[in-house]
């Protein structure tokens, strides 16, 4: 999913080869003298052999997609098998060599599928960018992914734009978009590489660590405390990710920004009418921007996080750099001009007042008795001591409501408003104040966190 190197970042483009654009990107590529990963659909490739047979010429890697655009949560396992079995077959035709990488379609894999892979790399992402949707546009995708140009990171971008819920036109933003990242990465030394560079990069850094196997904890790659986690809560973890993929699918949700956080998706709001601030309420049938965590990157925080506060903190100062991101979601996302608030519900609630969210209980009865246990189980997977977090706080870790009104919100994305200042005021010092002895002016800010 990641990968760790000083210099290195590796560009992966799904669901081509396509007629029309795959050409463009890779003339975009040998001009800027990068390498990168394509992970063909074996339809397109036995359609277009000369692109694929291109694509292995000039030095970029080819890895399986499967046959045809189909999630692998939808077939059975003899059909995925034999997914992978013909897009690999199609590409040895062309190229005379067998393929060495799998990323299954939205990246949702059955617990059948590492048996049938058989000798197959599955490669995932570290970022993607919504890229599949004209709506977006070449520059906010530029934002995006310049936000994420980083050594270590395997972007997720897409050469074609036929495949179910994509826009025809897309990859044309995408080659625009990734232009100028080309431009900007080597101006900062970086190299674009294939996955295979990036992997061997990867497990040459990894030799070179010491393996520690006694010690409880270990530094991560920005100097933060990393746990070691048991097999027991790495099968759980995997589950968890699973199922928030399928979650994802079936409810369609958007990223925030670049997503590395993140994601949302407008529903209607069902519960009792709610008063809020400055005189707004929220009412049964309004449309809400409902905003849901990046369920890796959350366990990623846990993991490199010291205590529940240091957790809570950072999760508010992400809520505090996205809320601009949400805001401008209001222009682009259809009826986005009707949505009355945007709304989540959290355990981590009293940074949020400060932020202008208005925080409210949940009313008592099966959901949110159902809320409470999830959440709960939320903290004992992303915290190293979740289970004793739990117990030790039980009677004070309650969900609760987190409501901004529309038109907070959208002040957020004025860059000239006096909330904005603020922030810009505070001495970056503060910023970096993470230890629970450090976090006295932070929590002025910020509320108390639970």
């Amino acid at each position: 999913m990641k990968g760790v190197s000083n210099t290195d970042i590796a560009l992966t483009f799904d669901d081509g080869p396509d007629p029309e654009y795959t050409p463009k990107l890779l003339d975009l590529l040998k001009k800027h003298g990068a390498k990168a990963t394509f992970f063909v659909v074996g339809e397109n490739a036995e359609r277009h052999p000369e692109l694929v047979a291109r694509i292995h010429e000039e030095g970029h890697v080819l890895g399986i997609h499967n046959y045809l655009h189909y999630s692998n949560w939808l077939m059975r396992p003899r059909t995925v098998q034999k997914h992978i079995r013909l897009t690999s077959d199609a590409i040895k035709r062309i190229t005379g060599t067998s393929p060495k990488y799998y990323r299954p379609p939205w990246g949702i894999l059955n617990v059948f599928d590492y048996r049938n892979i058989g000798h197959l790399q599955i490669v995932l992402w570290s970022s993607l960018f919504n890229d599949w949707k004209k709506r977006v546009g070449a520059e906010r995708l530029y934002r995006r992914m310049r936000k994420k140009l980083k050594p270590g990171q395997v972007f997720l971008l897409h050469d074609c734009g036929t495949t179910l819920g994509a826009d025809r036109e897309a990859p044309a933003n995408t080659i625009e978009a990734l232009s100028r990242i080309l431009n900007d990465g080597r101006e900062l030394g970086y190299r674009f590489v294939g996955i295979d560079d990036m992997i061997a990069t990867t497990e040459r850094a990894k030799k070179k660590r010491k393996p520690g196997k006694d010690s409880e904890k270990q530094e991560g790659a920005e100097g933060d405390v990393q746990a070691s986690i048991g097999w027991v809560k790495r099968v759980v973890v995997a589950c968890w990710m699973l199922y928030e993929k399928l979650f994802h699918v079936v409810f369609r949700l958007r990223p925030v920004g670049s997503g590395h956080f993140f994601n949302y998706r407008i529903r209607k709001y069902t519960g009792a009418k709610l008063d809020l601030r400055d005189g707004e309420s929220l009412e049964k049938g309004n449309l809400i921007m409902e905003i849901h965590f990046e369920n890796q990157m959350l366990f990623e925080l846990g993991m490199k996080s010291k205590t529940t506060l240091q957790i809570g903190i950072r999760i508010i100062r992400e809520m505090q750099n996205a809320l601009p991101d949400m805001a401008r979601e209001l222009a682009v996302v259809p009826n986005g001009d009707k949505v009355r608030a945007l709304f989540g519900i959290s355990m981590i609630h009293r940074g949020g007042e400060s932020l202008g969210f208005d925080t409210i209980e949940l009313p008592k009865g099966l959901f949110a008795w159902m809320t409470n246990q999830y959440l709960k189980f939320l903290i004992r997977v992303i915290h190293p001591d979740g289970k004793g977090r739990v117990k030790g706080k039980d009677d004070s870790m309650h969900p609760r409501m987190l409501i901004m009104h529309r038109e907070m919100l959208l002040s957020w994305a004025d860059e000239s408003s006096p909330r904005k200042r603020k922030k810009e005021r505070r001495p970056a010092k503060q910023h970096e104040a993470l230890d629970e002895g450090e976090v006295v002016e932070e929590t002025e800010t910020l509320g108390h966190l639970v």
